[in-house]
């Protein structure tokens, strides 16, 4: 790492003044938000409970850095906006990052070697612990010892989201989707993926609104289905459990019309709202209402939709016959034909309500991928395993959580209640403290040039209105 903390920079001058700078400000984070973070994690205790999913086999005579520490600090890393391990090296000297980590010497002061003084937080090389140690490790291995266990960490983000309800729902909807992560190297299971013309992973995305309740790494020469049963099962398992009278309905696009999961639904009493790809016997039973939506757009030069109905099974794929709602739909450029496939009845939700309200909903969970890829860096996957970077997509989805825990139960009423976790992030949580640390106390004072004071007290006084579930070391 350069050091450059004595470099003086020389900048375009004010008038007859000159202006200079240099990296020695002291105990200065640009991070003041991570307060908010902090109390977020004491009303839900989801860190703390990521953190419960590793086993450690470190001699705790011979370590600084707990578990529940190093964990915080990779996940609220990244929440704030620090994407690499790298970033650590830096940012283990913050002083408030280390107080919300639960760093108990959050100046370092006190650290067993000279040269680790003034550096509260851990580097990169031990962060990376997490991810790189492999599952059959023990304590017998010579550097790696901080085991995942993922199917733990599946677990914490569905029950995150049963501890988000204060009431049992009535009805749930799931939505699946597949999207494709980008490969620029040679890690473990990639492949060459022609749809999305790049080497790839193919992650699987389970979401329920806001929250998203899995996110599975998978090789990409796989249908886009493949795991959902699995998946689904798991999910379906813990909120009956907490939720037995809660009536559950998947929906995904064609990629997930599968004769395997609709039989698995119609099993377990799940309902489902899957899109249908277009065949030629789907074409021929549409084609009364694809010639009146044709109709009234010659008379009327405006775009039409016409609904229709009818019971539809494939030759040999599907294992019996079921519902299935068409739009004719007839625009400038031509027909646009859809077709839905579902459990629900036509008294439950009538063809036109079924597609335009229930199906096309479904598009939301876009968003969650796009916030996810983007805002939290899921597409990190740069590790050469699989595993390790299993375990990079679940963190990044922790932090997503994280955040959306922060805009549920602080930014209510507020002018950023509905803002992406990107936007929180600048908005909120990058903002300049200056922190001061004694015996008895932890001062940060934030900058007053802030324009979002406002909503970071609000947001403080609707966190502290909540009972601590389960604070920060």
């Amino acid at each position: 790492m350069t050091e450059c903390n004595g470099e003086q920079l020389e900048f375009h001058g004010l008038g007859r003044r000159a202006v200079v700078a240099r990296f020695d400000g002291g105990a200065i984070s640009t991070d003041g938000g991570a307060l908010l973070l902090r109390e977020v994690e004491a009303r839900t205790g989801l860190l703390a409970a990521v953190a419960e999913q590793f086993t450690d086999h470190r001699d705790p005579e011979l370590i600084e850095h707990t578990v529940g520490e190093l964990v915080s600090q990779r996940i609220l890393g990244l929440a704030l906006g620090y994407a690499d391990l790298n970033d650590h090296d830096r940012l283990r000297v913050d002083p408030l990052l280390a107080v919300a980590a639960g760093k108990d010497d959050p100046t370092g002061r006190d650290r067993r070697r000279e040269q680790d003084r003034g550096k509260a937080l851990a580097g990169s090389s031990t962060l990376n612990r997490l991810e790189l140690t492999p599952a059959d490790a023990d304590s017998a291995a010579r550097y790696k010892k901080i085991v995942a266990d993922q199917a733990g960490l599946d677990r914490v983000l569905v029950e995150h989201f049963i501890q988000s309800h204060d009431t049992p729902p009535e009805t749930l909807w799931l939505d699946l989707d597949a999207t494709d992560d980008p490969l620029h190297g040679h890690q473990e299971g990639r492949f060459f993926h022609g749809y999305y013309g790049n080497y790839c992973y193919l992650p699987l995305y389970i979401t329920c609104g806001e929250h998203v309740l899995c996110a599975r790494l998978r090789r990409s020469n796989i249908d886009a289905a493949a795991g959902s049963v699995e998946a689904l099962t798991r999910i379906v398992v813990q909120l009956r459990a907490a939720w037995p009278q809660v009536r559950l309905i998947i929906r995904a696009d064609s990629g997930f019309c599968r004769d395997d999961i609709m039989a698995w639904c119609e099993a377990e009493g799940v309902d489902f709202v899957l899109g249908l790809a277009k065949n030629d016997r789907l074409k021929e039973l549409s084609l009364h209402w694809r010639i009146e939506a044709q109709q009234a757009f010659l008379d009327t030069g405006e775009a039409n939709r016409v609904f229709g109905e009818f019971q539809y099974r494939t030759r040999d794929s599907w294992s019996r016959a079921r519902r299935v709602v068409v739009k004719a739909e007839h625009l400038a450029k031509g027909a646009n034909p859809r077709s839905v496939v579902t459990s629900l009845s036509a008294e439950e939700a009538d063809a036109r309500p079924l597609y335009e309200d229930l199906y096309c909903a479904r598009g939301d969970m876009e968003n969650r991928i796009k916030e996810q890829q983007l805002e939290l860096f899921a597409d990190r996957t740069s590790t050469q395993t699989m595993r390790a970077n299993q375990l990079r997509l679940t963190l990044s989805t922790v932090a997503y959580t994280l955040l959306v825990a922060l805009r549920r139960l602080g930014l209510q009423n507020t002018e950023l209640e509905r803002a992406t976790p990107g936007t929180i992030r600048t908005r909120l949580l990058k903002v300049g403290a200056q922190v001061r640390v004694s015996v008895r106390r932890v001062v940060v004072a934030l900058s007053d040039a802030f324009p979002a004071q406002d909503v970071f007290i609000q947001a403080m006084r609707n966190l502290a209105a909540m009972p601590a579930r389960a604070g920060p070391a």
